[in-house]
């Protein structure tokens, strides 16, 4: 699929594995040679991303500079002549909601980070955010409202983010688009019923909306509980 699809860049969420155990394949991905890994620091099997890319960025970095955040390998930007690409995994509140204070400063401090790198040239933000944003996000609203993903809180944080100058690039192209999911969990045939939740996004600078061309959920490719997004920009 990721051949067929032929990305610029890739990035890849909760790869769960170190640099050392990136398996061969995705190594020697045709047209990605450019490849940056994030792990948890002493906790394999957890958290993870990585960016691929097709030509080499200017510049590299990984986490947010935030101590308690940055040793989960959550985040890696890609600094390009016209955009910095941030790929980001957004911890999840956990179960009975026990995660959801350190999730909300991550929101904080992940903000701040995006304005700073959105004061030097535009950014798209590129991951699982772990959060419905509104009610359209998810099939049954009524039944999680106190459930990790959407709580008030973490959709205030992401309100926050689109008040901050950024952009749900698929909202805003499909204000209307009802069933549109990019999760759904492996339990009671929920995929097959498309009872899933919106939580995978590209979201871009206000400024780069003129470049973008569309932003499209790709829900037919299967191999995971989370289906790929493709943001096509013109840039």
């Amino acid at each position: 699929w990721v051949q067929e699809e032929a990305p610029d860049v890739l990035c890849l969420q909760e790869t769960k594995c170190g640099v050392s155990a990136v398996p061969p394949e995705i190594r020697a991905l045709p047209g990605l040679p450019h490849q940056f890994w994030a792990s948890a620091e002493g906790r394999p099997g957890y958290s993870g991303v990585g960016l691929l890319a097709k030509t080499e960025p200017l510049n590299v970095t990984y986490g947010i500079g935030d101590p308690e955040h940055d040793a989960d390998g959550r985040v890696v930007t890609a600094e390009f002549p016209s955009l910095f690409v941030v790929c980001a995994y957004v911890p999840n509140a956990g179960r009975g909601l026990v995660r959801l204070e350190p999730r909300m400063r991550f929101d904080a401090a992940f903000l701040a980070f995006l304005q700073r790198l959105d004061a030097q040239k535009p950014v798209l933000l590129c991951g699982d955010l772990n959060v419905a944003h509104a009610e359209i996000d998810l099939c049954h609203p009524r039944a999680n409202r106190s459930n990790p993903g959407f709580t008030p809180q973490e959709r205030e944080g992401f309100t926050r983010l689109l008040g901050a100058g950024f952009v749900d690039s698929f909202r805003h192209l499909y204000p209307e688009a009802r069933g549109a999911f990019t999760f759904w969990t492996y339990l009671g045939g929920a995929r097959a019923r498309n009872v899933g939740w919106r939580l995978d996004y590209a979201v871009l600078s206000q400024r780069l909306l003129s470049s973008l061309c569309d932003s499209k959920i790709r829900s037919t490719v299967a191999g995971s509980d989370h289906c790929p997004i493709t943001a096509l920009l013109a840039v």
